[in-house]
């Protein structure tokens, strides 16, 4: 963290909060300051054992503190303070470490429970102070009005906002990157090795020196068949048939943001057109990359993936005729039923990835992509990944096999792909003024 950009970004926070806040004094709702919770932990039902916490993400925004019950308040024309509450316990390592830079750009108030921040708050005008969090509960015992808990013109205000990056959120979002793509060379490397998802996953985690609830969200490590699991979620001990093809989605976080990473490789006991549809996707994905620029929409994005994937299945005799025609028909989504990508930032997912603008407006994906995820304007700084996929999926492709456009499917080469399970592969890019950043290949 160099300390001038972290200073900026808090200025640039200190206006954006400020902004939001003048916007309101328009609205219905007219707080005068906001406190921000990072959370509340929580429990399994009927269980004394914690669930693993992860702190709220406007909270992140403004301090890498991933613990419960941290808050950050803010009020224009006065320094933001970061009450930091730090339990007095003998059963786990409470302490936190406060860095020079927070010093310098905070008011740091320490405080042992959260019963002391009622009596801190009462010294700066609760009656006029918005709550954003998870806990209504909590904001409604420090005497918060209940209209001004989690305002959803305020919330939508500064979720529009976050897709912006300053350059301390890029220093982190590099800087996460270059991490996770250790774990992505030594995961390749016991891939070909013959080791099993449970290895692999262990590669990367050794690799990035990452406990795995510290990751950005959980390690996607597929062999074969599995790859056609979007989100496969176990991690098989044993690779009795040995795997000759990895999807492996797996990123890291630094400072709070988190990378979001996807590489797909092949053995050279992989079917031979699966291999040559990798190298197509690898093109196809850098070839997207490379229409990036200011002013684009998302969604404009996300069609010409689907008219390059429409001609790679067709060069690929997986289906038949014109890339045009299975346009047309929506044959592409078959094959790449998600979207192209989304906002990244301190969510992977990141927040208003279909806003439209600071009210709220809902700008929905098209009616052919449901689950496309972001419909925003690129503009500079805007941060988001890239990750066309191209999968064989039995639950979507059989329901076609005896349809209209299932005629214009090459159904024994479906079969000979299906234990392959897919590809997909996955950058994380910057805009810039005349085009695109690529914070993940510069490293690799």
């Amino acid at each position: 963290m160099t300390t001038n950009n972290y200073a900026k970004h808090i200025s640039t926070l200190t206006r954006t909060y400020t902004d939001a806040l003048h916007y309101l004094s328009n609205q219905d709702t007219q707080p005068a300051a906001v406190l921000v919770h990072s959370g509340a932990q929580e429990h399994y039902y009927g269980d004394d054992r914690g669930v693993a916490f992860q702190a709220y993400g406007h909270l992140l925004h403004w301090i890498p503190v991933n613990r419960p019950n941290q808050f950050v308040y803010f009020r224009p024309d006065e320094k933001p303070i970061y009450f930091q509450i730090v339990p007095s316990d003998f059963w786990y390592e409470q302490d936190i470490d406060v860095e020079s830079e927070w010093e310098e750009t905070l008011t740091i108030v320490r405080l042992s429970s959260l019963n002391e921040l009622g009596a801190q708050l009462k010294q700066h005008r609760v009656a006029d102070i918005a709550y954003i969090g998870g806990h209504a509960d909590i904001a409604a015992s420090l005497g918060i009005d209940k209209s001004l808990i989690n305002p959803k013109r305020l919330l939508a205000y500064l979720d529009f906002s976050r897709a912006v990056k300053t350059n301390y959120e890029l220093e982190q979002l590099r800087a996460a990157n270059r991490l996770a793509l250790l774990g992505h060379a030594a995961a390749k490397t016991r891939f070909l090795e013959g080791g099993s998802e449970y290895e692999i996953h262990m590669a990367f985690l050794q690799a990035t020196q990452n406990l795995e609830d510290e990751c950005p969200y959980t390690n996607i490590v597929a062999l074969n068949e599995k790859a056609a699991i979007l989100h496969y979620q176990f991690k098989r001990r044993i690779n009795g048939n040995k795997g000759t093809v990895l999807l492996i989605d797996a990123g890291c976080k630094v400072k709070a943001y988190g990378s979001d990473i996807t590489r797909t490789s092949v053995s050279e006991a992989a079917h031979p057109k699966f291999r040559s549809l990798v190298t197509a996707m690898e093109t196809l994905e850098l070839a997207l990359v490379e229409e990036v620029k200011p002013g684009k929409t998302y969604q404009s994005l996300h069609a010409s993936t689907l008219k390059k994937i429409a001609s790679i299945l067709v060069d690929h005799n997986i289906c038949k005729g014109e890339p045009a025609n299975l346009i047309e028909r929506n044959i592409p989504q078959l094959f790449m039923p998600h979207g192209v990508g989304h906002l990244l930032g301190i969510q992977v997912h990141d927040v208003a990835g279909h806003q439209s603008d600071v009210n709220g407006t809902i700008l929905p994906p098209p009616k052919n992509s449901p689950a496309l995820r972001n419909t925003r304007l690129m503009k500079a700084n805007m941060v988001f990944t890239v990750e066309p996929g191209l999968y064989f999926i039995p639950l979507i492709l059989e329901a076609e096999r005896g349809s209209d456009r299932g005629k214009l499917i090459n159904w024994n080469t479906v079969d000979e792909l299906y234990p392959c399970g897919g590809i997909r592969i996955e950058d994380n890019i910057r805009v810039i003024s005349d085009g695109a950043e690529n914070l993940t290949r510069q490293f690799e």
